[in-house]
């Protein structure tokens, strides 16, 4: 199985089009038609990881976090850019995920949100469009006896869908207008002369990627040889994609149920924790890694617990002084307990892979009780 389509895997659970514009995901190190038998998953590709590979005969680490962030001047054997020089040099190829993992749904911060039982959870902030593209809406204008043939005409063109359903439409009657003028073949009607025809306005949706074909099909299958239609872009404000998850817990939990299912889940060592922390918890967020700018939404929200992975100084005192207790895993911690699941979902995906998830990837933190 080649690297190009090991991605293809990666897409279906994660579309890198869901990372953010900052962020850097994808094939940042190998050759996509390289062919690909060994899989280590991590957190960070650290110089441990590396050799960690090359022991295990990984051909391809897939990492959260990206190995590359910024353009590189020199990759040299010693210094920051080593476990990169290790890389190529042993022909371990690194695809990275990130952000596109914190978005997707199913990711990371499901995972997080289904650690304190968020019931329906909703994204935070830091939106993204939609990588499949957005819905438009189809609206055309046909004779009641051809209605039908091209309402079907669309559909066969990937019209209608809504999540589990095709064919939907909605139809209309009313009064069509118009004259044909000199150099016009009308199809009802005669040059010169003004029609009223009793017409369907005929709706419906179509996706992105399939609006030419729709609007192909209609024009294909209407009777008239100039047919009127409308082409409207959809925003959907119930279905936003982004960072974090928020939402109400579907049983209320005492603070101490609460980081005893953390715990359990993430398997952290030590925590941190601000403002209350004897209080039942009946609204929470979450957001892996670092995402103190969305604090503010947070404490806007009412929320009584936010779960993520570090917060900066400024960030917890305003934190404490709304109230909002806070719990504070460390950056990796929060996000590395995800990788098991990763592995579950890659491993419905490809056959003739071994995917291992690393035993050397651990927090940079060592947390000591003094």
């Amino acid at each position: 199985m080649k690297i190009k389509e090991i991605a293809q895997a990666v897409e279906a659970i994660a579309p890198l089009g869901l990372a953010q514009e900052w962020d850097n995901v994808g094939l940042l190190v190998g050759d996509p038609e390289k062919p690909i038998k060994n899989i280590l998953l991590t957190i960070d590709t650290t110089m441990a990881v590396v050799e960690e590979a090359k022991a295990l005969k990984a051909d391809l680490i897939l990492a959260y976090h990206p190995i590359i962030w910024d353009g590189l001047k020199r990759i040299t054997t010693d210094g920051a850019t080593a476990n990169i020089y290790e890389l190529i040099r042993t022909g371990i190829s690194v695809f990275c995920i990130h952000t596109a993992l914190d978005t997707a749904a199913g990711g990371v911060n499901d995972a997080l949100a289904e650690i304190l039982g968020i019931e329906n959870p909703k994204p935070i902030g830091d939106y993204v469009a939609d990588p499949a593209g957005p819905q438009y809406k189809v609206i055309t204008f046909v004779p009641e006896k051809d209605v039908n043939t091209v309402a079907e005409a669309l559909y066969e063109a990937g019209a209608g869908a809504i999540g589990n359903y095709s064919h939907c439409g909605f139809q209309t009657a009313g009064m069509g207008t118009f004259k044909p003028m000199a150099g016009a073949h009308p199809a009802i009607g005669k040059v010169g002369k003004v029609e009223k025809v009793d017409e369907i306005r005929l709706e419906t949706v179509v996706a992105a990627d399939k609006v030419a074909d729709a609007i192909a099909a209609l024009r294909k299958s209407h009777p008239y040889e100039t047919p009127a239609f409308d082409i409207f872009r959809h925003c959907d404000i119930e279905n936003r994609l982004g960072l974090g998850r928020m939402g109400k817990l579907k049983t209320p939990l005492s603070m101490e149920k609460l980081v005893s299912n953390i715990k359990k889940v993430t398997g952290a060592d030590a925590l941190g924790i601000v403002g209350p922390q004897k209080r039942t918890i009946r609204t929470a967020a979450v957001c892996a890694g670092t995402c103190g700018k969305l604090l503010n939404t947070v404490i806007a929200a009412g929320c009584d617990l936010y779960l993520t992975g570090e917060l900066k100084h400024h960030q917890a005192l305003a934190a404490q002084e709304a109230g909002l207790t806070c719990i504070c895993l460390s950056h990796t911690v929060s996000e590395r307990f995800a990788l098991k699941n990763l592995a579950k979902q890659l491993k419905k995906h490809l056959n003739n892979v071994t995917i291992r998830i690393s035993k050397k990837d651990k927090d940079p933190f060592t947390w000591k009780t003094l």
